[in-house]
């Protein structure tokens, strides 16, 4: 199964993306102990604090039920790391579920591709530890990356990697289009006022 989540600060300030940098990496960390491949794309509109908007795209049996732990409003409650004398420390970022990505021709120039080949652990058992099976594809352009390394076999892995990234590269291409659109700003709004689907605290970013 695959899902795609689209996570946003909204119009929130800057703290709203530094909430968002911290969710992403909690959801990455998540779903490596769950056993789950997830790529994530950002949006060209942040800054230093962290990215406006990002797109994840989790694959696994168990997508669904991680997806059902993130969809809604996150808090984030914490003192302003950037603005020390600020009275606010409740920040706010939205989580909600997309689309499958609909068929259309990505083409993807065999040139732009860097294939890396690396030794996997995981799923595979002793043999992918011996060989080199696990793949890393990397858009050279863009930057964007993705690894696959369940198959024991290279060939495979390297397959499901590019289909992976042309994904991934559909997905940006989301993003970009997205921009500021008036959804994703309704979205952030609606859920600021919502009851947060999860709450972390400190600047840890510790869920309780």
């Amino acid at each position: 199964m695959t899902i795609r989540l689209l996570a946003t600060s909204g119009r929130g300030p800057a703290e709203c993306r530094i909430a968002l940098a911290k969710v992403l990496e909690t959801m990455t960390n998540e779903a490596a102990s769950c056993g789950l491949d997830l790529d994530i794309v950002t949006s060209p509109g942040g800054d230093v604090h962290g990215p406006a908007s990002a797109i994840a795209i989790v694959r696994g049996d168990a997508a669904r039920t991680f997806a059902r732990r993130w969809l809604g409003s996150i808090l984030w409650v914490a003192p302003s790391p950037v603005r020390p004398h600020h009275k606010r420390k409740n920040w706010f970022v939205g989580v909600l579920e997309l689309p499958p990505l609909k068929a259309r021709a990505t083409t993807i120039q065999p040139t732009d591709i860097r294939y890396e080949t690396f030794r996997a652990g995981g799923p595979g058992g002793q043999h992918q530890n011996k060989t080199e099976s696990a793949v890393r594809a990397i858009h050279v352009p863009t930057g964007l990356a993705v690894v696959s390394r369940d198959a024991r076999s290279q060939h495979r892995n390297k397959s499901v990697a590019l289909e992976r990234l042309t994904a991934l590269l559909a997905s940006a291409a989301d993003l970009t289009q997205k921009g500021d659109r008036h959804e994703t700003h309704a979205t952030h709004d609606s859920l600021e006022r919502g009851n947060p689907t999860r709450r972390f605290t400190s600047p840890s970013f510790i869920e309780g």
